[in-house]
C-alpha cells in the first residue's frame, strides 16, 4: 500500500518522513565529540531503556522483592554489554544497507565517522564482558548465554529474507526478564515466561511501527519488512493486536505472580500509553514518531517495572 494514501489531519504524514527520525534528527554525530560519545549514539544506548526495566522486573519477581546490590549489578552489567555488542553487530552487518537509505546515511559507519575495526573491536569487548557477567550470575545462566547472541547476530539479516524479523528481536529483548529470573532462582518458571511472552508481543508491535519510515526503501531494495509486505493498515491493525497480547500476558505474569492491586492498575496505566502510541502515528503519521517510538515505549517499560515495585512496598 501507498503509504502517502492516509486520511489525516496532515495530507501527506508518511510522504516526506523527517530526515533522519531518531537518526539525531539527519545530522551528523554532535560535533567536536569523541569517539565514545560517536558510538554510543551509534548504537542508541538511550534505547536500553526498553528491555532493562523488564530485565529487573524479572529480578524483583523471582527474590518477591529488591534484589541483592550484586545481583543488582551482575544483571545490569549483562544487560548493558549484550546490548551494546548486538547494537555493534547490527550497525556492521547492516552497513551498506545504511549507506543506501538516506534516513540512516548519516550514521557513524556509513558516514565514516567510525571504522569498522573499531566497532568490531567494541563489539567483541562487549561479548567478553557480558560472558563473564553471565559467569558471575551463575553455571546456568553461563551456559545458556550463548543462545541470545546467536539470536543477535541472526536477527540483522532476517531482513533479507522474512519479514519474521520483527518477531526475532522481539524474542531477543523478551529473554530479559527469563535471563534476569534465572539468575535469581536458577530454574524456570511461567512467571517470566509470560513476561517474555508479553515483550515479544509489545517489541515487534512498535519495531513495525518503526519499520514504517522505510517501507517503500525496503520495497525498493528487496527487504522484507512486515510494513513492506503488507502495507501501513494491515500493519497497524496488527500491532493493535500485538500490544493487546502483550497486556494480557502482563496481566497473567502478575496474576502467577500473586501481584496486587496497584500492579493491575499500573497494566491499566500502560495500555493507555500504548493507546496513546497507537493515536499519536494514525493521527500524525511520522511527524510524532520519536513520542510515539521512543518517548511511550520508554513509559510502558518503567511503568510496569514501577507498578510492580510499588505494589511490593505498598
Amino acid at each position: 500500500m501507498d503509504l502517502r494514501k492516509l486520511t489525516v489531519p496532515d495530507p501527506l504524514p508518511f510522504a516526506s518522513p523527517t530526515p533522519g527520525v531518531g537518526e539525531a534528527n539527519g545530522r551528523p554525530a554532535r560535533a567536536g565529540i569523541g569517539p565514545l560519545l560517536v558510538f554510543l549514539e551509534m548504537i542508541k544506548f538511550e534505547h536500553s531503556i526498553f528491555a532493562l526495566p523488564f530485565a529487573y522486573l524479572g529480578l524483583i519477581l523471582a527474590e518477591g522483592g529488591l534484589p541483592s546490590i550484586s545481583l543488582f549489578l551482575g544483571v545490569t552489567l549483562a544487560m548493558i554489554s549484550f546490548r551494546t555488542m548486538a547494537m555493534a553487530l547490527n550497525r556492521l552487518i547492516d552497513r551498506a544497507i545504511d549507506a543506501a537509505n538516506p534516513r540512516t546515511a548519516l550514521r557513524a559507519l556509513p558516514a565514516g565517522k567510525l571504522k569498522a575495526s573499531s566497532v568490531w573491536t567494541a563489539a567483541a569487548i562487549s561479548f567478553l564482558i557480558y560472558e563473564a557477567a553471565a559467569r558471575s550470575l551463575g553455571p546456568l545462566c553461563f551456559r545458556l548465554s550463548l543462545i541470545p547472541v546467536f539470536f543477535a547476530a541472526l536477527y540483522p539479516w532476517t531482513k533479507r529474507f522474512t519479514w519474521l524479523s520483527h518477531f526475532v528481536l522481539g524474542m531477543i529483548l523478551g529473554a530479559a526478564p527469563y535471563g534476569a529470573w534465572i539468575a535469581s532462582r536458577r530454574g524456570f518458571s511461567w512467571v517470566p515466561g509470560l513476561l517474555m511472552l508479553g515483550v515479544t508481543a509489545w517489541v515487534a508491535g512498535f519495531d513495525m511501527i518503526y519499520a514504517l519510515q522505510d517501507s517503500d526503501f525496503d520495497r525498493r531494495k528487496g527487504l522484507y519488512s512486515f510494513p513492506a509486505r503488507f502495507g501501513r493498515v494491515a500493519t497497524l491493525a496488527l500491532t493493535r493486536l500485538l500490544h493487546g497480547a502483550a497486556l494480557v500476558a502482563w496481566l497473567l505474569a502478575g496474576r502467577a505472580a500473586q501481584l496486587g492491586f496497584i500492579y493491575f492498575v499500573g497494566i491499566f496505566l500502560v495500555a493507555l500509553f500504548l493507546l496513546r502510541e497507537h493515536w499519536l502515528v494514525r493521527s500524525y503519521g511520522l511527524k510524532k514518531l520519536d513520542e510515539a517510538f521512543f518517548t511511550m515505549n520508554a513509559i510502558v517499560s518503567l511503568s510496569v517495572l514501577l507498578a510492580a515495585i510499588a505494589d511490593y512496598l505498598l
